[in-house]
């Protein structure tokens, strides 16, 4: 490895947060379907908080609308071209 890729590696490395040991134990503790069904429950309620969020910035939308607009900030949309 050279002296450029390293510190490349290094920046990366350094950026990212501390691993959590007691998180690691517990996830591995996990079945799979726990550690899927984990993963839904995050992705809900964050979707939950970003749609309390909204609600409380644009007060005239409906449910649906604010869905529609979680939705939209959650999932990167491409038009036209190759997927």
């Amino acid at each position: 490895m050279t002296d450029m890729e390293y510190s490349e590696i290094k920046k990366i490395v350094d950026g990212l947060d501390p691993v959590d040991w007691v998180q690691m134990r517990l996830s591995a503790n996990l079945s799979p379907a726990d550690r899927v069904l984990a993963g839904v429950r995050a992705q809900s309620f964050v979707k939950s908080a970003l749609r309390g969020t909204f609600s409380l910035r644009f007060p005239e939308m409906t449910l649906s609308e604010l869905n529609m607009k979680v939705l939209s900030y959650l999932t990167p949309v491409r038009m036209g071209g190759d997927i």
